[in-house]
Parts: structure tokens; sequence; C-alpha cells
């Protein structure tokens, strides 16, 4: 592994980052996209598509890690300050509202990118918990919500706005991927006086550059 692209929504979530363009001797590209997952698969489809042109000798990208904070759900296990990686994405908007419930892709008979349909699979796990992770245009703000979302989605974990949208992108350019997130705040009744949006920047992005060290050995 030589060369890794950081997908973050803001500069806070790189702030656990190194200052520098390398970690042990692995070049380091940050790119920040912007929130949500329209702003999130656009960011890094541009840094792939100025990367790979015809510029001279560009040598490929190893693994996209998509980096930042996230919400913990009802019954996860999870706490304000853990940090903890994607074992899967989901899209937890895509589908349909019907009087039986959400339906999601699979249900509706669509697939989302190749044959996967609202669960994208991750293929590195940076730290040693790994979870279900979700993403959502609209953060969720009530207990009730959260508690529909983990049931629907077969045990969602941590939520965020980018991450699946990250995940699909690297698939369609077949790329290796990871996410790692620090948790901020519990996914309920929105209080944002709860949440810890420094610390758990600053602490993930601080694993993950642990990680990538022991990984350029």
């Amino acid at each position: 592994m030589k060369h890794v692209v950081v997908c973050v929504a803001t500069d806070l979530e790189a702030a656990g980052l190194p200052s520098t363009d390398r970690v042990g001797n692995l070049e380091l590209a940050v790119v920040k996209t912007g929130v949500g997952p329209v702003n999130a698969a656009l960011g890094l489809a541009r840094h792939l598509a100025l990367r790979n042109a015809p510029a001279g000798d560009v040598e490929a990208v190893d693994l996209v890690v998509s980096l930042g904070v996230g919400g913990a759900y009802p019954d996860s296990g999870l706490a304000i300050g853990d940090v903890v990686c994607a074992v899967s994405e989901y899209y937890g908007d895509l589908g349909a509202q019907s009087p039986q419930g959400f339906l999601d892709m699979e249900a509706l008979g669509f697939a989302v990118v190749g044959e996967h349909y609202n669960r994208l699979p991750l293929g590195f796990f940076p730290t040693a918990t790994r979870c279900l992770f979700v993403t959502r245009s609209t953060c969720t703000g009530t207990e009730a919500e959260a508690r529909e979302i983990v049931e629907r989605t077969g045990g969602g974990a941590v939520e965020s706005m980018e991450g699946a949208a990250i995940v699909h992108t690297a698939i369609t350019h077949a790329l290796p991927v990871a996410e790692v997130r620090g948790i901020s705040n519990m996914v309920g009744d929105r209080d944002r006086s709860k949440w810890r949006l420094d610390e758990a920047a600053r602490a993930a992005g601080s694993q993950l550059a642990q990680w990538l060290e022991a990984q350029s050995c």
C-alpha cells in the first residue's frame, strides 16, 4: 500500500490526522468533500478523475477511507468517544414508503451498484470494533425513529451523512475502501448540548493515523 485517499466532510473531521501528506511511507491525500451523500460522491469522484488525468505518471490509489464523526444508535453498545469502523454501509433513505412500512431497494427489485442493494460491503477494518453503518440525508432526531431504523436495517449501529456514498464511489472505481468514525453523540431525541464533535473527530483521526502507520511498515 502506497497511496491512501481520506475523505472528510468538513475540516473538523480531519483534525486528528497528521499535518503532512505522509504517514510513514504512505502518501496521504485528504479530500474535503462537503456534507451529504451527493457532495461526498462528487468530491471523491472528482479527486480520482484529476489524479488519473493525463498529466504524467500518476500512480494508482491503493485505499479510500471515509473518516469522520457519527452518532450511535440505541442498543448499539457504543459510547461517546468510541472509535469504530464499518463492516458494511447501508443507504438508510434509499427506497420507498408503503402502508406496510419502508421498502428497501431489494424489495423494489433495483440493485444500487453491481449486485448490491442498500447494504454495501467494505474490505479494510482499521479498528477492532466493527459494525453496520447507516447513511442518511436527514439526521435522525427522535428516539422512536432511531429504533425504527435499527430494526429495518438489521442492526444499524452508527449514523452519518456520507459513508455509503464514499463506499459506493470506491466500489464503482474498483478501489478498496474503509470507514472510521468517532462517536460524537447518541442518536435519539436531538440534544446538541451532549454532543462531543471535536473529541470524536480527533480520536477517529488519531486511530486511523496509527493504523496507517502500521500498514506502512
